[in-house]
Protein backbone atom coordinates (compact mmCIF):
# COMPACT_ATOMS: atom_id res chain seq x y z
CA UNK A 1 0.00 0.00 0.00
CA UNK A 2 1.13 3.13 -0.91
CA UNK A 3 2.11 5.43 2.05
CA UNK A 4 -0.08 8.79 2.12
CA UNK A 5 2.39 11.13 3.46
CA UNK A 6 4.78 10.19 0.18
CA UNK A 7 1.75 10.19 -2.27
CA UNK A 8 3.73 12.38 -5.34
CA UNK A 9 1.71 14.84 -7.83
CA UNK A 10 0.51 13.04 -10.58
CA UNK A 11 3.68 12.75 -13.12
CA UNK A 12 1.65 12.67 -16.39
CA UNK A 13 0.75 16.10 -17.96
CA UNK A 14 -2.95 16.94 -18.46
CA UNK A 15 -2.38 15.70 -22.14
CA UNK A 16 -1.34 12.75 -21.10
CA UNK A 17 -4.31 11.86 -19.30
CA UNK A 18 -6.85 13.32 -22.03
CA UNK A 19 -5.37 10.90 -24.57
CA UNK A 20 -5.31 7.63 -22.56
CA UNK A 21 -8.89 8.95 -21.02
CA UNK A 22 -10.17 9.48 -25.11
CA UNK A 23 -8.49 5.40 -25.24
CA UNK A 24 -10.17 4.33 -22.45
CA UNK A 25 -13.38 5.85 -23.40
CA UNK A 26 -13.24 3.86 -26.48
CA UNK A 27 -13.15 0.09 -24.61
CA UNK A 28 -16.17 1.93 -22.24
CA UNK A 29 -18.85 2.84 -24.82
CA UNK A 30 -19.30 -0.64 -26.30
CA UNK A 31 -19.28 -2.20 -23.07
CA UNK A 32 -22.48 -4.48 -21.83
CA UNK A 33 -24.30 -3.39 -18.98
CA UNK A 34 -23.48 -6.33 -16.62
CA UNK A 35 -19.71 -5.39 -17.04
CA UNK A 36 -20.46 -2.14 -16.34
CA UNK A 37 -22.34 -2.61 -13.28
CA UNK A 38 -19.76 -5.68 -12.18
CA UNK A 39 -17.21 -2.64 -11.73
CA UNK A 40 -18.97 -0.59 -9.59
CA UNK A 41 -19.41 -3.56 -7.20
CA UNK A 42 -15.95 -4.13 -7.43
CA UNK A 43 -15.64 -0.44 -6.91
CA UNK A 44 -17.83 -0.43 -3.36
CA UNK A 45 -15.92 -3.35 -2.33
CA UNK A 46 -12.17 -1.77 -2.79
CA UNK A 47 -13.48 1.28 -1.15
CA UNK A 48 -14.55 -1.13 2.60
CA UNK A 49 -11.04 -2.51 1.67
CA UNK A 50 -8.79 0.47 1.46
CA UNK A 51 -11.09 2.17 4.34
CA UNK A 52 -7.92 3.49 6.57
CA UNK A 53 -5.53 4.50 3.73
CA UNK A 54 -8.69 6.47 2.61
CA UNK A 55 -9.38 7.73 6.28
CA UNK A 56 -5.91 8.37 7.07
CA UNK A 57 -6.01 10.57 4.04
CA UNK A 58 -8.88 12.36 4.50
CA UNK A 59 -7.85 13.13 7.79
CA UNK A 60 -4.63 14.66 6.82
CA UNK A 61 -6.66 16.56 4.49
CA UNK A 62 -8.90 17.88 7.06
CA UNK A 63 -5.53 19.07 9.54
CA UNK A 64 -4.10 20.69 6.65
CA UNK A 65 -7.75 22.47 5.68
CA UNK A 66 -8.51 23.90 9.55
CA UNK A 67 -4.67 24.50 10.18
CA UNK A 68 -5.17 26.87 6.96
CA UNK A 69 -8.24 28.47 8.15
CA UNK A 70 -10.47 27.05 5.61
CA UNK A 71 -14.36 28.33 6.34
CA UNK A 72 -15.90 25.53 8.48
CA UNK A 73 -18.68 24.99 5.47
CA UNK A 74 -15.75 23.77 3.51
CA UNK A 75 -14.16 21.45 5.90
CA UNK A 76 -17.43 20.30 6.76
CA UNK A 77 -17.44 19.16 2.96
CA UNK A 78 -14.52 18.09 2.98
CA UNK A 79 -14.82 15.44 5.86
CA UNK A 80 -15.10 11.73 5.95
CA UNK A 81 -15.70 8.83 8.00
CA UNK A 82 -16.42 5.56 8.51
CA UNK A 83 -20.34 5.97 8.21
CA UNK A 84 -19.73 8.87 5.36
CA UNK A 85 -17.28 5.90 3.32
CA UNK A 86 -19.99 3.38 3.43
CA UNK A 87 -22.74 5.72 2.44
CA UNK A 88 -20.75 6.82 -0.75
CA UNK A 89 -19.86 2.81 -1.38
CA UNK A 90 -23.57 2.39 -1.01
CA UNK A 91 -24.31 4.85 -3.56
CA UNK A 92 -22.48 3.03 -5.86
CA UNK A 93 -24.23 0.32 -5.50
CA UNK A 94 -27.38 2.37 -6.32
CA UNK A 95 -25.99 3.66 -9.81
CA UNK A 96 -24.92 0.07 -10.50
CA UNK A 97 -28.33 -0.77 -10.17
CA UNK A 98 -29.88 1.75 -12.46
CA UNK A 99 -31.22 1.39 -15.90
CA UNK A 100 -28.31 1.47 -18.45
CA UNK A 101 -29.30 4.62 -20.88
CA UNK A 102 -26.84 3.46 -23.56
CA UNK A 103 -28.13 1.44 -26.60
CA UNK A 104 -31.63 2.77 -26.37
CA UNK A 105 -33.14 3.19 -29.54
CA UNK A 106 -36.35 5.28 -31.01
CA UNK A 107 -38.10 3.35 -33.33
CA UNK A 108 -37.27 3.27 -36.90
CA UNK A 109 -39.43 5.81 -39.23
CA UNK A 110 -39.43 5.09 -43.40
CA UNK A 111 -38.89 8.45 -45.11
CA UNK A 112 -40.30 8.85 -48.31
CA UNK A 113 -36.57 8.01 -50.10
CA UNK A 114 -37.25 4.03 -48.48
CA UNK A 115 -34.50 4.68 -45.74
CA UNK A 116 -35.30 4.28 -42.42
CA UNK A 117 -33.98 6.53 -39.37
CA UNK A 118 -33.45 5.75 -35.56
CA UNK A 119 -31.76 7.59 -32.87
CA UNK A 120 -29.54 5.64 -30.49
CA UNK A 121 -28.47 7.18 -27.20
CA UNK A 122 -24.01 7.05 -26.46
CA UNK A 123 -21.76 8.35 -24.28
CA UNK A 124 -20.41 12.08 -24.09
CA UNK A 125 -17.05 10.12 -24.59
CA UNK A 126 -14.21 11.63 -22.23
CA UNK A 127 -15.63 14.03 -19.23
CA UNK A 128 -13.41 16.93 -17.50
CA UNK A 129 -15.38 17.40 -14.11
CA UNK A 130 -14.17 19.93 -11.52
CA UNK A 131 -14.89 20.59 -7.89
CA UNK A 132 -14.34 21.84 -4.53
CA UNK A 133 -13.89 20.29 -1.01
CA UNK A 134 -15.98 17.16 -1.68
CA UNK A 135 -13.98 14.17 -2.22
CA UNK A 136 -17.39 11.77 -1.99
CA UNK A 137 -17.71 14.07 -5.97
CA UNK A 138 -14.80 11.64 -7.29
CA UNK A 139 -16.31 8.44 -6.42
CA UNK A 140 -19.91 9.68 -7.42
CA UNK A 141 -18.75 11.07 -10.90
CA UNK A 142 -16.67 8.15 -11.31
CA UNK A 143 -19.34 5.68 -10.89
CA UNK A 144 -22.03 7.50 -13.07
CA UNK A 145 -19.21 7.97 -16.15
CA UNK A 146 -18.61 4.29 -16.22
CA UNK A 147 -22.11 3.12 -15.89
CA UNK A 148 -22.81 6.26 -18.54
CA UNK A 149 -20.16 4.70 -20.94
CA UNK A 150 -17.45 7.21 -20.38
CA UNK A 151 -14.20 7.96 -19.00
CA UNK A 152 -13.53 11.15 -16.55
CA UNK A 153 -10.55 13.31 -15.77
CA UNK A 154 -11.34 14.55 -12.35
CA UNK A 155 -9.82 17.40 -10.61
CA UNK A 156 -10.74 18.55 -7.12
CA UNK A 157 -9.39 21.43 -4.76
CA UNK A 158 -6.30 21.59 -3.40
CA UNK A 159 -8.08 20.88 0.20
CA UNK A 160 -8.83 17.25 -1.24
CA UNK A 161 -5.71 16.48 -3.11
CA UNK A 162 -4.35 13.27 -0.41
CA UNK A 163 -8.10 12.14 0.13
CA UNK A 164 -8.80 11.99 -4.19
CA UNK A 165 -5.57 10.49 -4.89
CA UNK A 166 -6.88 7.55 -2.14
CA UNK A 167 -10.21 7.44 -3.88
CA UNK A 168 -8.85 7.69 -7.25
CA UNK A 169 -6.56 4.75 -6.59
CA UNK A 170 -8.93 2.38 -5.10
CA UNK A 171 -11.52 3.30 -8.46
CA UNK A 172 -8.77 2.62 -10.79
CA UNK A 173 -7.73 -0.58 -8.85
CA UNK A 174 -10.81 -1.96 -9.16
CA UNK A 175 -11.02 -1.38 -12.86
CA UNK A 176 -7.96 -2.95 -13.49
CA UNK A 177 -9.42 -6.20 -10.91
CA UNK A 178 -12.03 -5.97 -13.87
CA UNK A 179 -10.15 -5.86 -16.42
CA UNK A 180 -11.03 -2.62 -17.71
CA UNK A 181 -8.35 0.60 -18.61
CA UNK A 182 -7.87 1.58 -15.11
CA UNK A 183 -7.20 5.15 -17.04
CA UNK A 184 -11.08 5.59 -17.72
CA UNK A 185 -11.34 7.73 -14.26
CA UNK A 186 -7.99 9.64 -13.69
CA UNK A 187 -7.17 12.21 -10.98
CA UNK A 188 -5.10 15.47 -11.42
CA UNK A 189 -2.88 15.11 -8.57
CA UNK A 190 -1.14 18.53 -9.13
CA UNK A 191 -3.04 21.17 -7.22
CA UNK A 192 -1.17 23.86 -9.48
CA UNK A 193 -4.23 26.06 -11.40
CA UNK A 194 -2.88 25.50 -14.45
CA UNK A 195 -3.73 22.02 -14.33
CA UNK A 196 -7.27 23.46 -14.69
CA UNK A 197 -6.34 25.76 -17.40
CA UNK A 198 -5.04 23.05 -19.37
CA UNK A 199 -8.05 20.07 -18.67
CA UNK A 200 -10.34 23.40 -19.86
CA UNK A 201 -8.59 23.54 -23.23
CA UNK A 202 -7.90 19.80 -24.23
CA UNK A 203 -10.77 20.57 -26.74
CA UNK A 204 -9.67 17.91 -29.26
CA UNK A 205 -9.45 15.06 -26.27
CA UNK A 206 -12.17 16.51 -23.46
CA UNK A 207 -15.88 16.28 -24.72
CA UNK A 208 -17.40 18.13 -21.72
CA UNK A 209 -16.60 19.99 -18.79
CA UNK A 210 -18.34 19.94 -15.70
CA UNK A 211 -17.44 22.33 -12.73
CA UNK A 212 -18.88 21.53 -9.64
CA UNK A 213 -19.07 24.73 -6.96
CA UNK A 214 -18.99 28.17 -6.37
CA UNK A 215 -19.76 30.87 -9.19
CA UNK A 216 -16.44 31.78 -8.81
CA UNK A 217 -15.53 28.55 -10.65
CA UNK A 218 -18.09 28.72 -13.04
CA UNK A 219 -16.98 31.81 -14.38
CA UNK A 220 -13.68 30.77 -14.41
CA UNK A 221 -14.39 27.66 -16.46
CA UNK A 222 -16.55 29.57 -18.46
CA UNK A 223 -14.15 32.51 -19.83
CA UNK A 224 -11.14 30.19 -19.95
CA UNK A 225 -12.39 26.75 -21.65
CA UNK A 226 -12.06 25.88 -25.18
CA UNK A 227 -14.13 22.55 -24.69
CA UNK A 228 -18.10 22.61 -23.83
CA UNK A 229 -18.90 23.74 -20.34
CA UNK A 230 -21.91 22.70 -18.74
CA UNK A 231 -22.51 25.03 -16.01
CA UNK A 232 -24.43 25.39 -12.16
CA UNK A 233 -24.36 28.87 -11.36
CA UNK A 234 -24.76 29.48 -7.56
CA UNK A 235 -27.42 27.60 -5.70
CA UNK A 236 -29.53 30.46 -4.52
CA UNK A 237 -32.65 28.92 -2.73
CA UNK A 238 -35.84 30.70 -2.39
CA UNK A 239 -39.11 28.94 -0.04
CA UNK A 240 -42.13 31.24 -0.35
CA UNK A 241 -44.73 30.34 2.77
CA UNK A 242 -47.87 31.35 1.19
CA UNK A 243 -50.99 32.35 3.29
CA UNK A 244 -52.96 29.31 2.66
CA UNK A 245 -50.04 27.09 4.48
CA UNK A 246 -50.52 28.99 7.91
CA UNK A 247 -54.42 28.38 8.90
CA UNK A 248 -54.04 26.15 11.48
CA UNK A 249 -51.23 25.58 14.31
CA UNK A 250 -50.52 21.57 12.35
CA UNK A 251 -49.64 23.68 9.11
CA UNK A 252 -47.87 26.23 10.75
CA UNK A 253 -45.54 23.08 12.46
CA UNK A 254 -45.47 21.52 9.15
CA UNK A 255 -44.40 24.69 7.67
CA UNK A 256 -41.15 24.95 10.60
CA UNK A 257 -40.34 20.99 9.98
CA UNK A 258 -39.99 21.60 6.45
CA UNK A 259 -38.12 24.64 6.55
CA UNK A 260 -35.68 24.02 9.33
CA UNK A 261 -35.02 20.85 7.15
CA UNK A 262 -34.00 22.70 3.98
CA UNK A 263 -31.66 25.13 6.19
CA UNK A 264 -30.27 22.84 9.05
CA UNK A 265 -29.89 19.49 7.42
CA UNK A 266 -26.81 20.44 5.79
CA UNK A 267 -26.56 23.70 5.32
CA UNK A 268 -23.30 23.46 3.01
CA UNK A 269 -25.32 22.03 0.40
CA UNK A 270 -26.37 24.12 -2.86
CA UNK A 271 -30.01 23.08 -2.57
CA UNK A 272 -30.06 24.06 1.01
CA UNK A 273 -32.81 26.93 1.93
CA UNK A 274 -31.36 30.96 1.35
CA UNK A 275 -34.18 33.15 1.19
CA UNK A 276 -37.39 32.36 3.11
CA UNK A 277 -40.19 34.97 1.48
CA UNK A 278 -43.07 34.98 3.60
CA UNK A 279 -46.79 36.15 2.56
CA UNK A 280 -47.54 39.29 4.81
CA UNK A 281 -50.68 37.79 6.01
CA UNK A 282 -48.66 34.86 7.20
CA UNK A 283 -46.65 36.37 9.42
CA UNK A 284 -47.88 35.53 12.24
CA UNK A 285 -46.30 32.08 11.86
CA UNK A 286 -42.68 33.73 11.48
CA UNK A 287 -42.47 33.44 15.29
CA UNK A 288 -42.48 29.47 15.54
CA UNK A 289 -40.55 28.79 12.60
CA UNK A 290 -37.88 31.31 13.22
CA UNK A 291 -37.53 29.83 16.78
CA UNK A 292 -36.96 26.53 15.25
CA UNK A 293 -33.98 27.81 13.22
CA UNK A 294 -32.48 29.92 15.96
CA UNK A 295 -32.22 26.96 18.36
CA UNK A 296 -30.05 25.36 15.73
CA UNK A 297 -27.94 28.21 15.64
CA UNK A 298 -29.32 29.96 12.55
CA UNK A 299 -28.77 33.19 11.71
CA UNK A 300 -31.43 35.49 10.27
CA UNK A 301 -31.39 38.66 8.28
CA UNK A 302 -34.36 39.52 7.93
CA UNK A 303 -36.17 42.87 6.40
CA UNK A 304 -37.78 45.76 8.56
CA UNK A 305 -41.15 44.20 8.14
CA UNK A 306 -40.16 40.87 9.70
CA UNK A 307 -37.55 41.92 11.99
CA UNK A 308 -40.31 43.88 13.72
CA UNK A 309 -42.31 40.96 14.14
CA UNK A 310 -39.30 38.83 15.83
CA UNK A 311 -38.32 41.72 17.89
CA UNK A 312 -41.86 41.35 19.38
CA UNK A 313 -41.84 37.70 19.89
CA UNK A 314 -38.24 38.17 21.84
CA UNK A 315 -36.67 36.61 18.60
CA UNK A 316 -33.09 38.17 17.48
CA UNK A 317 -32.24 38.80 13.53
CA UNK A 318 -29.64 40.82 12.03
CA UNK A 319 -30.95 43.89 9.40
CA UNK A 320 -31.09 42.60 6.52
CA UNK A 321 -29.04 44.16 3.67
CA UNK A 322 -29.66 44.15 -0.25
CA UNK A 323 -27.14 41.79 -0.34
CA UNK A 324 -28.57 38.91 1.75
CA UNK A 325 -30.85 38.60 -1.03
CA UNK A 326 -29.64 36.33 -3.82
CA UNK A 327 -26.32 35.07 -1.74
CA UNK A 328 -26.07 31.51 -1.52
CA UNK A 329 -24.70 31.57 2.40
CA UNK A 330 -23.37 27.65 2.35
CA UNK A 331 -23.60 27.94 6.12
CA UNK A 332 -26.33 28.27 9.16
CA UNK A 333 -27.40 31.72 7.71
CA UNK A 334 -30.46 32.27 6.35
CA UNK A 335 -32.40 35.51 4.97
CA UNK A 336 -36.02 36.79 5.19
CA UNK A 337 -38.02 39.19 3.16
CA UNK A 338 -41.81 39.63 3.60
CA UNK A 339 -43.51 39.67 0.18
CA UNK A 340 -46.90 40.95 -0.32
CA UNK A 341 -48.29 37.90 -2.19
CA UNK A 342 -47.43 35.83 -4.82
CA UNK A 343 -47.15 37.85 -7.47
CA UNK A 344 -43.99 39.91 -5.57
CA UNK A 345 -42.57 36.53 -4.61
CA UNK A 346 -42.49 35.34 -8.61
CA UNK A 347 -40.97 38.58 -9.16
CA UNK A 348 -38.46 38.37 -6.44
CA UNK A 349 -37.40 34.50 -7.33
CA UNK A 350 -37.66 35.91 -11.06
CA UNK A 351 -34.18 38.33 -9.97
CA UNK A 352 -32.65 36.24 -7.91
CA UNK A 353 -33.29 31.95 -8.87
CA UNK A 354 -32.25 29.67 -10.87
CA UNK A 355 -31.80 26.81 -8.85
CA UNK A 356 -34.28 25.14 -6.56
CA UNK A 357 -37.38 26.97 -5.51
CA UNK A 358 -40.45 25.96 -3.25
CA UNK A 359 -43.84 26.92 -2.70
CA UNK A 360 -45.53 25.98 0.59
CA UNK A 361 -49.48 26.21 0.02
CA UNK A 362 -52.80 24.45 0.46
CA UNK A 363 -54.11 26.68 -2.81
CA UNK A 364 -54.32 24.50 -6.02
CA UNK A 365 -54.31 28.08 -7.70
CA UNK A 366 -51.40 29.66 -6.04
CA UNK A 367 -49.50 26.07 -6.75
CA UNK A 368 -50.54 25.81 -10.67
CA UNK A 369 -49.01 29.24 -10.83
CA UNK A 370 -45.73 29.05 -9.14
CA UNK A 371 -45.07 25.17 -10.82
CA UNK A 372 -45.62 27.03 -14.03
CA UNK A 373 -44.32 30.38 -13.76
CA UNK A 374 -40.44 29.76 -12.17
CA UNK A 375 -38.36 29.24 -14.28
CA UNK A 376 -35.61 26.92 -12.06
CA UNK A 377 -33.98 23.76 -12.58
CA UNK A 378 -36.19 22.08 -9.87
CA UNK A 379 -39.83 23.50 -8.49
CA UNK A 380 -40.94 21.38 -5.01
CA UNK A 381 -44.09 21.70 -3.89
CA UNK A 382 -44.73 21.44 0.31
CA UNK A 383 -41.70 19.71 0.93
CA UNK A 384 -37.99 20.57 1.30
CA UNK A 385 -35.73 22.33 -1.27
CA UNK A 386 -33.02 19.14 -0.30
CA UNK A 387 -34.39 16.92 -2.01
CA UNK A 388 -33.46 18.26 -5.60
CA UNK A 389 -30.63 15.80 -5.32
CA UNK A 390 -29.63 13.07 -7.94
CA UNK A 391 -30.07 10.14 -5.40
CA UNK A 392 -33.58 11.61 -3.95
CA UNK A 393 -35.01 12.25 -7.09
CA UNK A 394 -33.96 8.31 -7.91
CA UNK A 395 -31.16 9.10 -10.13
CA UNK A 396 -28.69 6.89 -7.97
CA UNK A 397 -26.39 10.16 -8.05
CA UNK A 398 -25.62 13.29 -9.48
CA UNK A 399 -22.18 14.76 -11.58
CA UNK A 400 -23.95 18.19 -10.52
CA UNK A 401 -27.25 20.33 -10.61
CA UNK A 402 -27.40 22.21 -13.84
CA UNK A 403 -28.96 25.40 -13.55
CA UNK A 404 -28.38 26.09 -17.99
CA UNK A 405 -31.20 24.80 -20.39
CA UNK A 406 -28.99 23.52 -23.11
CA UNK A 407 -27.87 19.82 -22.91
CA UNK A 408 -28.94 19.12 -19.40
CA UNK A 409 -30.98 20.92 -16.57
CA UNK A 410 -31.26 19.86 -13.37
CA UNK A 411 -29.30 17.13 -11.00
CA UNK A 412 -27.14 15.42 -14.14
CA UNK A 413 -27.05 11.71 -13.78
CA UNK A 414 -26.95 8.55 -16.30
CA UNK A 415 -28.76 10.09 -18.59
CA UNK A 416 -27.70 13.40 -18.89
CA UNK A 417 -24.25 11.54 -19.62
CA UNK A 418 -25.12 10.73 -22.84
CA UNK A 419 -26.35 12.11 -26.16
CA UNK A 420 -27.69 10.49 -29.40
CA UNK A 421 -27.05 9.84 -32.65
CA UNK A 422 -28.95 9.73 -35.80
CA UNK A 423 -28.89 5.61 -37.59
CA UNK A 424 -29.71 5.74 -40.59
CA UNK A 425 -30.48 2.38 -43.01
CA UNK A 426 -30.68 1.92 -46.32
CA UNK A 427 -30.85 -0.44 -49.15
CA UNK A 428 -28.85 0.99 -51.66
CA UNK A 429 -30.97 4.60 -51.98
CA UNK A 430 -29.65 7.66 -53.16
CA UNK A 431 -30.34 10.93 -53.01
CA UNK A 432 -31.97 12.04 -56.04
Amino acid sequence: MTAVDDRPTHPLSVRTLGERARAAARVLRSLPTERKAAALRAIAQTLHDRRAEILTANARDVEAALAGGLPEAMVARLNLDGRSLDAIASDVLAVSRLPDPVGETTPEVAQPSGIRVSTRRVPLGVLGVIYESRPNVTVDVAALAIMSGNAVILRGGKETVHSNAALGDAVAAALADQGLPPEAVQVIRDPARERVLELLKLDDLVDAIIPRGGAGLHRFCVENATVPVIVGGIGVVHLYLDQSFTRDSQDVQTAARIIRNAKVQKPSACNALDTLLIDRAALGALPEIARALIVDGVGLRADLESRAVLDAAGLTAQPAQDSDYGTEFLALTASVKVVSGLDEALDFIAAHGNHTDVILSRDPAQIGRFVQDVDSAAVVVNASPRFNDGGQLGLGAEVAISTQKLHARGPMALRELTTTKWVVMGDGQIRE
